[in-house]
């Protein structure tokens, strides 16, 4: 009896274990049609587990379940152990090389934002545009950012909700500081750029950066020393000077002798060479651009409208620095011990020109300065000129892109503006009278008189040139071009002209 009890109490647990082993398949089923995972969880919540996950073929592993599909299969007769050992074991491999794919396609989605889960955002771009001022429009570009040149255009991908958004996806910017002037502006080639569905297809890039590109234009009146630096460096120095050289500088209308001129500007802004912006065939792409620069007035930076809060005191020793000129400031000479402060004259070839000049330089001589002549030979060699500039304290010349090179004066430097006949003087202290003061130095005017122009051997006395120049000025620009400023030389009356030195040597000297 004790023997049977013993036989009869194996027959359950036996039992009990092909059970054990029937269900095992059948398990795998239920997780295969529900496309679950068990996890160790205190329940199972198939839809929770189903949220975020891509989908995936798994009719290879329905093929390779050999359990029948039929509504009795649960009770068909018991397979032998190996079977289900097989069964199993497959079942398992079959459930690892489900989560393997998964897991696949979760890292692709990484990579590829076309399969990046509905849970993951995506990365977006931002397309932000300046056409308030009167000087320029400026556009700013973060995130994917491409640039291909030759074709004029960037492409800003993905942009994001709070992006300016453009009629037709397009703006187009011409990166030039000048837009009022419309027929000037028409010599700068646009740049097109592209966001929303108009960046849908952009081209795949070839190049990356890992630095910030800023797009400016060497057209226009880039061979004007004035106009370079109102229009070009003084803009780019105020929009590029914040990245510390990490920046990538790209020029429109791209000019091989003005970015020589320029060399040591641009390299003490950007440690990489310029890109020919109509010649660049690549794609490159940037993780930010901006197109156009900040210009504000003639010859100025307005720190409140600057981004960073720039002045022209900050410009002046970047350019100190670019030329490495160590005279920061002047110092007063002193007469007793015979000491001569320095005067630079200017001196024009053209119009403009002192027809005296010879006389001009003795006067300023035996006043007591020691005269540096500088034709346009001297002011040529940009480089050179800065050094010569910076080891004078005063510096005199006839209105013209010449004097422009005063932003080279020490501190506390000054500067005479001879101003032409014809009614010029609020054009001329304009443009190279009231930007002064904010570099640290001092502006002294010298107007000609009738007396001191060569026009008056051109127009009898009783023309309008002399009774009411104002009114050739309300005939346009270009009349008071062809007469005022390309048309009379000046001869300076020398006894007002000693007069004048006298009161500079004065303020530039001590007893």
């Amino acid at each position: 009896m004790k023997a049977r009890r013993n036989e009869s109490s194996k027959k359950p647990r036996c039992g009990g274990a092909v059970a054990a082993w029937l269900l095992v398949p059948l398990l795998v089923l239920v997780l295969l049609k529900t496309d679950c995972l068990l996890q160790v969880t205190p329940r199972l919540d198939c839809e929770r587990v189903w949220q975020g996950q891509q989908l995936v073929d798994v009719a290879k592993l329905k093929d390779a379940d050999p359990t029948p599909k039929t509504p009795d299969s649960a009770t068909e007769a018991p397979r032998s152990h190996a079977l289900s050992d097989e069964i199993a074991g497959h079942s398992i491999d079959a459930i690892k090389d489900l989560k393997h794919e998964k897991d696949s396609l979760a890292m692709k989605a990484a990579i590829d934002g076309s399969l990046r889960s509905s849970d993951v955002a995506a990365p977006r771009s931002k397309l932000s545009c300046n056409f308030s001022s009167k000087r320029m429009n400026t556009c700013a570009m973060e995130g994917d950012v491409r640039m291909h040149g030759k074709s004029g255009s960037f492409y800003v991908v993905a942009v994001s909700d709070d992006s300016y958004r453009p009629e037709n996806g397009t703006v187009v910017i011409r990166p030039y500081p000048r837009k009022w002037e419309k027929w000037s502006m028409l010599t700068v080639r646009e740049v097109t750029i592209h966001s929303g569905a108009a960046a849908a297809a952009p081209p795949r890039c070839t190049v990356r950066h890992d630095v910030p590109v800023v797009v400016f234009s060497t057209g226009a009146y880039s061979r004007n020393f004035f106009h370079s630096m109102t229009d070009i460096v003084i803009p780019l120095f105020n929009t590029a000077r914040e990245y510390d050289g990490q920046v990538q500088l790209v020029a429109t209308d791209y000019k091989h002798k003005w970015i020589t001129q320029f060399r040591h500007i641009l390299a003490a802004l950007s440690v990489y060479p310029v890109i020919d912006f109509d010649a660049d065939e690549t794609v490159r792409c940037f993780p930010s651009a901006r197109v156009g620069v900040e210009g504000h007035a003639e010859l100025r930076i307005i720190p409140a409208l600057s981004r960073k809060g720039y002045t022209m005191t900050d410009f002046r020793d970047f350019l100190r620095s670019a030329y490495s000129l160590k005279r920061a400031w002047t110092t007063p000479a002193n007469r007793s011990s015979g000491q001569r402060p320095r005067l630079v004259m200017v001196l024009r070839r053209k119009s403009r020109s002192l027809t005296n000049e010879a006389e001009a330089i003795a006067t300023a001589t035996e006043v007591g300065f020691e005269v540096v002549a500088a034709g346009p030979e001297m002011v040529a060699n940009m480089a050179e000129f800065a050094e010569v500039v910076s080891s004078c304290d005063v510096m005199v010349g006839v209105h013209g892109a010449g004097l422009t090179n005063m932003v080279f004066l020490p501190n506390n430097g000054t500067v005479m503006q001879i101003i032409p006949w014809g009614g010029l003087r609020w054009n001329c202290f304009t443009e190279l009278g009231l930007p002064v003061p904010e570099m640290g130095i001092r502006y002294v005017e010298y107007e000609a008189t009738a007396e001191e122009t060569t026009l008056k051997d051109v127009y009898p006395r009783d023309h309008v040139v002399f009774t009411d120049p104002l009114a050739i000025h309300k005939k346009g620009f270009d009349p008071v071009y062809e007469i005022f400023l390309e048309g009379q030389n000046v001869t300076l009356d020398i006894d007002r002209f000693r007069g004048a030195m006298q009161q500079i040597y004065q303020s530039v000297t001590i007893a």
